[in-house]
């Protein structure tokens, strides 16, 4: 998703931050939360984080800020997983 840095990210949905760091150099600055029956959410990129592993969170929370971490563009980069393997998002997150 294109927009502009420091824009604000928000969690998907409740659940716990399970990482929320920048060791896989291809997401940059990456934030995962793990939800209820198998699914993780994963927001890379971000130029700020706001959450720290093991922080639960709320759907709707500010959980970062836009950024180019990993990458040579402003931009997220949302993925939804279930048991591990990617999903499409609209299968599962509300329209609006």
């Amino acid at each position: 998703y294109a927009g502009n840095i420091g824009d604000a990210i928000y969690a998907a949905a409740a659940g716990q931050v399970v990482y929320a760091a920048d060791g896989l150099k291809e997401y940059g600055n990456l934030i995962l939360i793990k939800h209820v029956n198998g699914y993780i959410s994963a927001y890379a990129h971000n130029s700020k984080m706001n959450v720290k592993s093991g922080e639960n969170v709320t759907a709707g929370q500010k959980i970062a800020e836009m950024g180019a971490s990993g990458t040579n563009r402003t931009m997220l980069e949302f993925q939804v997983r279930l048991d591990g393997k990617p999903i499409d998002p609209t299968q599962v997150l509300p329209i609006n």
